[in-house]
């Protein structure tokens, strides 16, 4: 794991060198500003190229769709707002504005999809005996079947607590890792944990970075590979349960753990989020936050728009009525199926 974390920050070095833009050049006034951060996003920003593929996206045309407004702008709260609408076309849940007006987001990753998520039916099977250790809920559900849930990546977890942890389920058939609802945090706090899941080096991706201005002006892809973490290894059968609020370094640990043979993704779709971002300031002082490093998959996809389950498993209303949560109940069904199906093999051997 060392070794990812060297690699990644060595890339950011990297494009911090390569990719700066002379913000000097432009004047502290309300349309300086916007050009700023105009220019800004067209020389650093790492989609563009995937973006227009998906959906269409020219920056430039959104140039001349919002200079025209930003010359009518009187106050520096409306032209807040106005950059805020200008950044949301990018549909990047990394692309930020902040001031003292506050900061711009853009939510369309995870709205309008179903919640897949209730913490209240989640009691249900926590019951009042569950454990928390830096973190990390867990409990053994159906008497032998562990789970974990993880709400955040925002800080490291320690390897002696996963340790911990792992050994308090050693009694369990299975797990089921339940990260629906984290919107992200560190890289390396999700590396963390997924290196507790392999006793073996994994090729599981690749990393980029920009190498000049223009939109196309990325590196070759370097390999990400995940290694044996400190501790104890959980071998066992595992389910990674996901939904649309599963964003950025979550949706990283999903593409990690997906490529481990006895991991099986389900739930619903991640929300996405696979750039690495970066902070830039305009002449104001204004913070602009932008994803700069794309983060490819195995097959060299970019999952910026979220990853797909192995098994697709929404929350059914029936069950939500009755306090169960369809997912938790499908990944046990899974668990307890491969237990039996590999009991049956030895038998027969």
């Amino acid at each position: 794991m060392k070794k990812i974390l060297s690699q990644i920050t060595a890339l950011l070095l990297l494009f911090t060198l390569s990719g700066c833009v002379e913000e000097d050049k432009f004047d502290n006034s309300l349309t300086g500003n916007f050009d700023a951060l105009w220019n800004i996003i067209d020389q650093r920003y790492c989609f563009f190229d995937y973006s227009s593929s998906e959906f269409g996206l020219d920056w430039d045309a959104v140039y001349h769709k919002y200079r025209p407004k930003a010359e009518l702008v009187t106050t520096n709260s409306a032209m807040f707002d106005l950059m805020g609408e200008m950044l949301r076309e990018l549909r990047d849940g990394h692309v930020n504005l902040t001031s003292e007006y506050g900061t711009t987001f853009y939510w369309d990753w995870k709205l309008h999809y179903p919640i897949n998520f209730s913490d209240s039916i989640q009691r249900n099977y926590l019951r009042d005996d569950f454990r928390v250790n830096n973190g990390l809920m867990y409990t053994s559900v159906q008497d032998s079947i562990g789970y974990v849930y993880v709400g955040s990546f925002s800080s490291m977890f320690g390897d002696s607590n996963l340790s911990a942890m792992m050994l308090a389920l050693s009694h369990c058939k299975g797990l089921i890792v339940d990260i629906r609802n984290n919107g992200g945090g560190m890289l390396t706090s999700a590396e963390q944990l997924a290196s507790h899941f392999t006793n073996e080096k994994v090729h599981c991706g690749y990393i980029q970075h920009k190498t000049g201005t223009g939109h196309s002006d990325l590196s070759t892809p370097r390999p990400i590979h995940l290694e044996q973490g400190d501790g104890a290894i959980w071998l066992r059968p595992t389910v990674v349960l996901t939904n649309r609020g599963v964003f950025s370094s979550a949706n990283y640990f999903v593409m990690l753990m997906r490529e481990l043979s006895h991991v099986l993704i389900m739930g619903d779709k991640t929300g996405g989020g696979s750039g690495m971002p970066l902070n830039s300031t305009l002449p104001n002082g204004w913070g602009v936050r932008f994803s700069a490093c794309p983060i490819l998959d195995k097959e060299q996809r970019i999952t910026e728009f979220g990853i797909e389950p192995d098994t697709l498993v929404h929350i059914t209303s029936d069950d939500w009525n009755r306090g169960r949560d369809t997912m938790i109940e499908a990944a046990c069904a899974y668990i307890f199926d491969f237990y039996e199906k590999n009991k049956e093999k030895s038998s027969d051997n």
